[in-house]
């Protein structure tokens, strides 16, 4: 091994060649895959299918863990498959959509006036903001300070509730509101 400058590995992996194949064993090197084969196209479909599907029994969403495990593939490989895909089944954006009937046909003519405005036009938002509570902390905060950030308690007093009506000026660059 010191005369040959390599590992015992190596000798016994000579060794085990020459018993084998004997000095033609020897005279070449014995060919090796380059690296670990590459996921076919039909594993990564499988696993976008069942991320984009049902999630698992008892579960909200699939983690990395549990997908690698019912696919049968490494942890890493499923990460690469959701990265290069644009999955993140951990992440949820949830929204909710109107019952109206008409809100489609609304959409469209709200999102009409902001793509094509008319000409001297004025488009006006109105939202209604009733019962607003009226909170107030039970000790004043103390202020943003070097090396401390702002505090405030986490306790408040209830002082009821107050509803607001405003509308913003924009000539003026103004609120008004009562």
């Amino acid at each position: 091994m010191r005369t040959a400058g390599v590992s015992k590995t190596a000798v016994w992996r000579w060794q085990k060649r020459f018993m084998s194949e004997g000095v033609d064993g020897l005279l070449r090197d014995k060919t090796r895959p380059a690296r670990i084969a590459r996921l076919t196209d039909d594993v990564a479909e499988r696993i976008v299918a069942l991320t984009l599907g049902e999630s698992p029994s008892e579960s909200t969403h699939w983690t990395g863990r549990a997908m690698a495990k019912a696919a049968g593939v490494s942890l890493t490989s499923v990460q690469r498959i959701w990265r290069a895909h644009g999955l993140a089944p951990h992440r949820l954006r949830t929204f909710k959509l109107s019952k109206d009937p008409k809100f489609a046909a609304n959409v469209s003519d709200i999102v009409g006036l902001y793509v094509d405005p008319p000409a001297h036009g004025v488009a006006l938002s109105v939202d209604e903001k009733s019962q607003i509570q009226a909170l107030d902390r039970t000790q004043p905060g103390l202020p943003l300070k070097k090396g401390r950030a702002e505090t405030m308690s986490h306790d408040y007093k209830r002082n009821g509730t107050t509803t607001l009506f405003a509308a913003f000026d924009v000539l003026e660059g103004k609120v008004i509101g009562r």
